[in-house]
């Protein structure tokens, strides 16, 4: 988005609605208990998702909350909405643990002690806890490496 600075708003009512519900369900509680944190990667427009060279799964990571894409099909078809944020000078595990067991979320993607988590709020709620882990040829695989029998009320 810096270096194009195109429009990256939400065109869905239903995406603010979701965006929304991550932030008070999920970042105001970990704000509230850490303090502040560092957001790495939020909201992405399908205009902007097309412009991002990488490795993104625009269609499983939630990132495009509830938008439509060209074809007028969802960009996720697991709806809600996510974000990857970084706690600074905190262990991302220490985090994920605290988030598993204080707040309600549909996934978290772990990348390591001190990378920013993936973490998205949405219909499924599986409160699934994924660790990336590389692969022989360098690609991230996740791996599900717990997932409660509950989740927080």
């Amino acid at each position: 988005w810096e270096s194009t600075q195109i429009d990256n708003c939400p065109s869905s009512p239903d995406s603010y609605t979701a965006l929304y519900d991550l932030a008070v369900n999920v970042l105001d509680p970990v704000i509230e208990y850490y303090g502040i944190i560092k957001l790495t990667y939020g909201f992405s427009s399908p205009r902007l998702t097309r412009l991002i060279k990488g490795r993104i799964a625009a269609d499983l990571d939630q990132h495009a909350a509830h938008e439509i894409n060209r074809r007028g099909s969802f960009v996720c078809s697991r709806l809600g909405a996510a974000v990857d944020f970084l706690v600074e000078h905190e262990d991302m595990l220490g985090v994920t643990h605290w988030i598993s067991e204080n707040v309600a979320f549909d996934r978290i993607y772990f990348y390591g002690p001190e990378r920013p988590i993936h973490i998205s709020y949405g219909p499924e709620m599986t409160h699934a806890i994924f660790e990336m882990r590389p692969s022989s040829d360098g690609r991230l695989i996740p791996r599900q490496i717990s997932k409660p029998a509950t989740r927080p009320a």
